[in-house]
């Protein structure tokens, strides 16, 4: 953005710079042209005029070669032609007398008018002597046309100057207005990249910046305070929680356990069956727990070794799966890695797995595939068992959203959440001869890594 705006300046000051220097430049070497054919022109007469006193009058020719004399002095050539069109005085250099100055001479002698061109780098003004009706002859004034190049160069050598630090001022006014406009955005910007990787505290400065920065970022750190406060609120709400249920489920089931031990055979048997639903209560709130946190957390990315941790999740399910008579193997490319918070992958597997060793009978496989592809990391969980119908795959992420469910119905709830808190998708699909396919994936992003 940055970039954008200076350019975007900068072409503006651009334009505008040639706007005005071009149309002037032109205006000023207009200027010349016209001063120095006019001065031209003004000489020419003053010669045509001292002529005329000779030519008309008989005077003496002094004023006419004082005339000449100073003409040449000022770097021009002159001569001075009778009516029938012969050189009476002229200057030592012979410019007024070669070239095309016969044939000028001719057509001003046959229509008495000034006659100005302009050719090989010289002006050539040919004025009639006389009256305007019958010219006595014509004085004719060449002039170099190099003192007006060179006044011209030099117009258009202060222009483009003034054009060059006009640019240089666009330039600096672009570069500061793109920084005090852009850089309080940027800083925004990276305030919400570290709140969205669970820096809770960040906040962006808002004392920089156009009115409109400093009120989004006033917005936002209005913003962040209250995630900030939710995010800790039901954090605290969560450890109340947890220990307000977990301690009476815990002295619940000693006294059952106490009670068991000194109870006759039938009434141990009813107790055993509590003692059962109280188990499963207690995983219930465990799992609920367990979703609340995974909803309320802020991961904070590091780098996760996705190989490294699929080799030890499948260790360490390896004696249950054995025990069940379930196949259970991975494989991983060496070196796969994803940006996850600490721990999660580790839950989302342990979640996965405990499923599928739950599902798949007695002779079925479970496996554990990963692959890297554009940048992420992928991993799919597939097993053979019964599966899951359309119906049950589409609520299945939700809180007993399956109604086929075995257990509390919360596992694939927390892997859901576990992934898209870290940025990523999970899906199911159905295995290829049977059975239920888990497909994460993993979005590739910079990951700080954290002591």
């Amino acid at each position: 953005m940055t970039r954008r705006i200076a350019l975007t300046v900068l072409a503006l000051v651009t334009v505008l710079l040639v706007l005005a220097v071009v149309p002037l430049g032109v205006l000023l070497t207009e200027r010349e042209e016209t001063s120095f054919r006019s001065a031209a022109e003004a000489s020419a007469r003053a010669l045509a005029s001292a002529a005329e006193e000779n030519l008309s009058d008989h005077k003496p020719e002094t004023e006419m070669l004082r005339v000449l004399a100073d003409t040449q002095a000022d770097g021009g050539c002159a001569a001075v032609y009778d009516a029938t069109g012969q050189a009476i005085a002229r200057t030592s250099c012979t410019t007024a007398t070669g070239g095309s100055v016969p044939a000028m001479v001719t057509a001003v002698l046959a229509q008495p008018r000034t006659d100005v061109t302009r050719a090989d780098g010289r002006l050539t003004v040919a004025a009639p002597i006389g009256d305007s009706e019958d010219a006595v002859g014509v004085a004719v004034l060449v002039r170099s046309a190099d003192p007006l190049n060179d006044r011209i160069a030099v117009v258009w050598g202060w222009l483009a100057a003034i054009g060059v630090a006009g640019l240089l001022a666009g330039v600096l006014l672009s570069v500061r207005l793109a920084r005090w406009v852009g850089s309080p955005l940027r800083e925004v910007d990276e305030a919400a990249q570290r709140l969205g990787e669970g820096a809770l505290e960040v906040r962006a400065p808002t004392g920089r910046g156009p009115q409109e920065v400093r009120r989004l970022a006033a917005t936002f750190n209005t913003m962040a305070g209250r995630n900030e406060a939710l995010v800790h609120g039901h954090r605290t709400v969560i450890a109340d929680v947890s220990h307000q249920l977990r301690t009476p489920l815990a002295a619940l089931r000693l006294r059952l356990d106490l009670l068991a031990a000194d109870a006759d055979e039938e009434t141990a048997t009813d107790l055993a069956g509590a003692q059962d639903e109280i188990a499963r209560l207690s995983r219930l709130v465990d799992g609920l727990l367990a979703v609340a946190r995974a909803e309320s957390a802020v991961p904070r990315p590091v780098t996760v070794r996705v190989d490294q941790v699929v080799a030890e999740r499948i260790a360490a399910w390896e004696p249950l799966a054995s025990e069940r008579g379930v196949a259970l193997a991975g494989h991983c490319p060496d070196g796969l890695s994803a940006p996850l918070g600490a721990g999660d992958l580790e839950q989302v597997l342990d979640n996965l797995l405990a499923n599928a060793l739950d599902a798949v009978p007695g002779g079925g496989h479970v496996r554990v595939e990963g692959r890297a592809g554009r940048g992420a990391a992928k991993l799919r969980v597939v097993d053979d068992g019964p599966g899951m119908s359309v119906r049950a795959r589409e609520s299945a992420f939700r809180r007993f959203g399956n109604p086929e469910a075995g257990g509390t119905g919360l596992g694939l709830a927390i892997v859901h959440r576990l992934v898209t808190a870290n940025g990523g998708t999970a899906r199911l699909e159905d295995t290829d001869g049977g059975g239920l396919t888990v497909e994460l994936d993993f979005l590739a992003r910079a990951a700080p890594m954290t002591r």
